[in-house]
């Protein structure tokens, strides 16, 4: 028998969805608030939820096995002072379509000039400016796992030229060339779009800097969906009031929620969302678990486990 708790401010959909379910051998607990879930900790060796609330009772989960995260990152249970004695596994495969219509949504609308023209629209101007198109335009993916991969896909569908820059891998059919390690400089010249998917680690943490922004063309327009760490923020800004580049969609930031006074709510040519370009639906998150679940009682490895030192 399996004790899981849920953490989640959604416990209660995915509470139904799971005894919807009826997994064999598991009893479970649910609730939104990790004050509660700290007293269930003697029942529990599984643990489904938000990294953020997960990292709040670790210490008070005596047989904790297997955490499964709700998110795809993890960013929150990789703190060196927590513990690490168990088996982490997050998130992946059900990100990439919601991504891509994120990143669609506004490549498309730049290309089609959507917010120029509502903004005509509102003083009564005809606004006959020639569109362009996504066809034959580059668009670099910092990133070419299941997301970037997805992402790949579509740009191919529109007709795109797609690079990908990687740490080594090449699995993706939908990607025209790959660049890796040194040839950054490489993957981001003469491109239209440049879209970082990238996870936090050390290798990727501001690896979007002043010399990376120099060698994008000034048409480039910068779109971020992986994390605000991989950004150097301040170098962005500089690049976007400068002129350096067409403009930047930012859905990620170092600080979450980004404070009023950040000056990235005024910086020129950016458009910024909040972290929500493609959130985590329970149905997709449960069929994980489930399909890990029975992995767990069938005695195999689990899915999309996270390696600590990695960070993914």
């Amino acid at each position: 028998m399996h004790g899981l708790l849920i953490l989640s401010q959604y416990a209660d959909e995915y509470l139904r969805l799971i005894r919807a379910a009826n997994p064999p051998g598991l009893s479970i607990m649910a609730t939104s608030a990790p004050e509660e879930g700290v007293t269930f900790g003697p029942d529990c060796d599984i643990v489904l939820g938000e990294p953020s609330l997960v990292s709040r009772v670790l210490h008070r989960l005596p047989d904790l096995c297997w955490v499964q995260s709700i998110w795809a990152g993890v960013e929150p249970l990789l703190d060196p002072g927590l513990r690490r004695d168990y088996v982490l596994t997050n998130a992946r495969g059900v990100f990439g379509e919601l991504m891509s219509e994120y990143v669609f949504a506004y490549l498309l609308a730049h290309e089609r000039r959507i917010f120029p023209r509502h903004a005509a629209q509102a003083v009564c101007q005809w606004d006959d400016t020639p569109t362009g198109t996504l066809r034959g335009k580059k668009i670099g993916l910092m990133g070419v796992g299941s997301i970037g991969a997805c992402l790949a896909r579509t740009a191919r569908y529109f007709g795109m030229t797609v690079r990908g820059y990687t740490r080594a891998s090449e699995t993706c059919a939908d990607v025209d060339a790959y660049y890796h390690g040194t040839g950054l400089m490489a993957f981001v010249s003469d491109l239209d779009y440049l879209v970082s998917v990238l996870p936090n680690t050390a290798d990727t943490r501001c690896i979007v800097d002043a010399a990376l922004l120099a060698a994008l063309p000034p048409r480039a327009v910068f779109v971020n969906v992986g994390r605000g760490s991989g950004v150097d923020e301040a170098a962005l800004a500089k690049a976007l009031q400068t002129g350096r580049i067409a403009g930047a969609v930012l859905d990620v930031f170092q600080e979450e929620p980004l404070p009023p006074g950040h000056f990235l709510w005024h910086t020129p040519n950016v458009l910024i969302t909040s972290h929500t370009a493609a959130p985590s639906v329970p149905e997709d998150i449960v069929r994980i678990f489930l399909e890990n679940y029975q992995r767990l009682l069938q005695g195999e490895a689990l899915r999309f486990r996270v390696d600590f030192e990695r960070g993914y």
